[in-house]
């Protein structure tokens, strides 16, 4: 709430939300305000079930991945030393949330 209210103050401000780990509700208003939010390997994770239930709410041309080196490894290596290499795993499970081929979403992903 606090960043909503803040953001609100700003209409032409440009903004990213690093690391999202939010609700739909959130992309929504994120959306309004004009921002952009961007998934790391967090929404690859088991227990990231509400964030990934919201993900594909998210509009292609609003959505970024990265991978937040060397934090936030994707499921198969969490718990270690996230590489840059690993963001195809974190857009690859954002592609299958999307239900659609990462060479399809890709294009439409801002970078």
């Amino acid at each position: 709430s606090d960043a909503y209210r803040i953001l609100s103050d700003y209409p032409k401000l440009k903004f990213i939300v690093h690391c999202f780990t939010g609700t739909a509700d959130d992309i929504k208003w994120i959306v309004k305000l004009g921002g952009y939010i961007s998934l790391s390997g967090i929404v690859t994770f088991s227990n990231a079930k509400e964030l990934q239930a919201a993900v594909p709410t998210i509009p292609a041309d609003r959505l970024l991945w990265e991978t937040d080196s060397p934090f936030l490894s994707p499921g198969p290596f969490r718990g270690k030393r996230c590489e840059p290499s690993f963001v195809v795993m974190t857009a690859q499970k954002v592609a299958d949330l999307y239900q659609t081929p990462l060479t399809k979403l890709a294009p439409l992903v801002r970078s």
